[in-house]
């Protein structure tokens, strides 16, 4: 069995609990908003890095589906309201919230994400202890989200971000809820502490490789398989570790900040940024980042959903998109 069918393994539990408990009820309107991008699918990566991460410490994972369904509703609220501030038609290969419900329909439904993700971890089946532990590391999470979101903002008006500045950015923005997801799956597991922050570490060092490696592949990939448009950081502007590395040696692609280059000129861009080594220096950093991340796994002894994890860590660097 491959890693991709694990990663469905794990989110067949997770699909069917998104059915029940965020139905579609009175405001008909403001569900079907809110459960679009979610019942897109996705990959559903933090769901089942959190649901091994808690067999992998020994709990029963089957208990620990409600917060892997948590996780996943704060993870779509971030895209929902990330896709309105820049603007973006699609996601997932379909309309956008906020282009099919309005902008003001896509910040309610954002909300109502986030905030069902707080209750519906809240009433999961554990401990109580476990449950105040595991809705304050979402809670916060969501609040260095929310930071990271306000840097990436911030950055796209100044001329110059450094590489440290970028990697604080997206940390808070990306790898955050990556650690937040597999340490509140040790936790409702019924880790130790030592043993949680090995797996937040673990899931926040790959978030970080898998976010790195994220900005190549908006590059490379075709739009048909992105879901999105292709080379949409380059075109505009964004000052990714990618094009960071390509400035600060000298190189811009034509179609850096060009919010009309043809896909010609994004063919182009990748040329440019190949012979510069940026895309062979952030792809070096991914690697080693995920490499960092797959050694907390120590903490934890042998089994396969131990396995899984590395594995889940290895797919962030190896796949498509």
């Amino acid at each position: 069995m491959t890693i991709i069918d694990e990663i469905k393994n794990r989110s067949v539990p997770v699909d069917k609990a998104i059915d029940s408990l965020l139905p579609v009820k009175e405001p008909v309107g403001l569900y079907e908003a809110s459960r679009h991008i979610v019942k897109a699918g996705g990959k559903r990566l933090r769901p089942a890095v959190l649901l091994a991460a808690a067999e992998a410490v020994g709990g029963n994972p089957k208990k620990a589906v409600p917060a892997a369904v948590a996780v996943e509703l704060m993870h779509t609220f971030t895209l929902v309201h990330d896709d309105i501030m820049d603007n973006d038609p699609v996601r997932r290969g379909l309309p956008a919230v906020h282009t099919l419900w309005g902008e003001a329909g896509g910040i309610l439904a954002g909300d109502t994400l986030y905030s069902k993700s707080i209750e519906i971890i809240t009433e999961s089946d554990s401990d109580p202890k476990s449950l105040l532990k595991s809705a304050n590391i979402l809670s916060k999470t969501c609040v260095l989200v929310c930071e990271g979101q306000w840097l990436d903002i911030d950055f796209e008006k100044r001329e110059t971000v450094s590489k440290e500045e970028y990697l604080d950015m997206i940390e808070k923005k990306t790898a955050v809820l990556f650690g937040a997801a597999a340490q509140i799956g040790a936790v409702l597991g019924g880790a130790d502490e030592k043993t949680a922050q090995a797996l937040y570490d673990f899931g926040r060092l790959t978030g970080l490789g898998f976010q790195i490696y994220d900005d190549v592949l908006d590059l490379i990939t075709p739009s048909e398989i992105l879901g999105k448009r292709q080379g949409s950081d380059i075109v505009e502007g964004k000052r990714t570790l990618l094009m960071i590395h390509a400035l600060e040696h000298g190189v811009s692609p034509k179609a850096f900040g060009k919010g009309d280059a043809t896909p010609a000129e994004i063919e182009d861009a990748i040329r440019v940024l190949t012979a510069s080594g940026s895309l062979d220096y952030v792809k070096t950093l991914a690697v080693s980042l995920v490499e960092d991340g797959k050694s907390k796994l120590k903490i934890l002894p042998d089994s396969k959903a131990k396995q899984i994890l590395s594995d889940i860590a290895d797919y962030m660097l190896y796949r498509n998109y």
